[in-house]
């Protein structure tokens, strides 16, 4: 997602960046974006950084050392963290910012590729206030709403229970799914049946046609899911509170990548159902 952010923010806007695979960059700096060899150059040339990664261990590394976005802070300087990451981890990160007199802000995002092209994500934003409110005006390059919840924890927590409940409503739309066709019934009549319904939420709608035409690119893989759903419940035992469909949804995404889909879209649950991966574009089922 981190490149579709890059490309809105190149409207109007001096960008620089860096990225770990510098091929990935490409198309940014064709667009116009200023290619820096570190993030720590990154930091040391932009007023406000932004990241976008995909788990702890590659924040860590994107912020500290020699080379990282801690070293090339200034004081006054706001860091906005827009991924999925653990609460524990961006604290430790947090200190670290202000020691250098900067600003942490967590926004994870709720919303998938298309979203994020589009500018139409749902973007929940977390720590200091002032920070949050000076950069409000590019986030609402980034997303449709923009909801300020408190600290960096209660982000991040948030976000996670989104996806606690995306994972339920694909899983449980993927059992109902095959039930239905189990018992002799077309799954694409099925599927429009039932997005059609009081269950059809967006979610859903986007999806059901992916798990029957199941992509080789993912929105949203099953292995990101599989660490967002750890998160969860890892948040929500330090909370005290077990969360027993997170954990069947972690079970099942935990099967889903052991047979192969660690790289397949979310809806990708409904192939792993049937225990194989079609070609792209090759109705899932088993009638053709």
């Amino acid at each position: 997602m981190g490149s579709r952010f890059a490309r809105r923010l190149l409207d109007g806007n001096t960008v620089y960046g860096t990225n770990r695979t510098a091929a990935k960059a490409a198309d940014l700096l064709a667009r116009g974006m200023i290619w820096r060899d570190t993030p720590r150059q990154v930091a040391g040339s932009a007023d406000v950084v932004f990241t976008a990664v995909s788990d702890n261990a590659a924040l860590q590394a994107v912020y500290e050392g020699p080379d990282g976005i801690v070293a090339g802070l200034r004081s006054g300087q706001v860091v906005v963290d827009m991924s999925t990451v653990g609460p524990g981890t961006v604290a430790e990160i947090a200190d670290q910012v202000e020691s250098r007199g900067a600003h942490m802000v967590s926004a994870p995002v709720s919303g998938s590729v298309p979203a994020a092209a589009e500018g139409s994500l749902v973007i929940m934003a977390g720590g200091p206030f002032g920070a949050v409110t000076a950069i409000e005006p590019l986030l609402y390059r980034l997303g449709r709403q923009v909801a300020y919840v408190g600290t960096r924890t209660q982000a991040l927590t948030l976000k996670l229970a989104i996806n606690v409940s995306l994972a339920n409503q694909i899983l449980a739309f993927s059992e109902a799914l095959m039930l239905a066709e189990k018992a002799g019934i077309d799954p694409a009549q099925a599927a429009s049946i039932m997005t059609d319904s009081p269950i059809g939420s967006p979610a859903l709608q986007a999806r059901a046609p992916m798990a029957l035409h199941l992509p080789q690119r993912a929105w949203f893989d099953i292995r990101a899911m599989r660490k967002d759903l750890c998160l969860a419940t890892d948040t929500a035992a330090g909370l005290g509170m077990h969360m027993a469909t997170a954990t069947v949804a972690r079970d099942a995404v935990e099967r889903a990548v052991d047979h192969g889909y660690a790289n397949r879209d979310l809806a990708g649950l409904y192939a792993a159902l049937h225990g194989r991966i079609p070609a792209t574009g090759e109705p899932i089922g088993s009638r053709r």
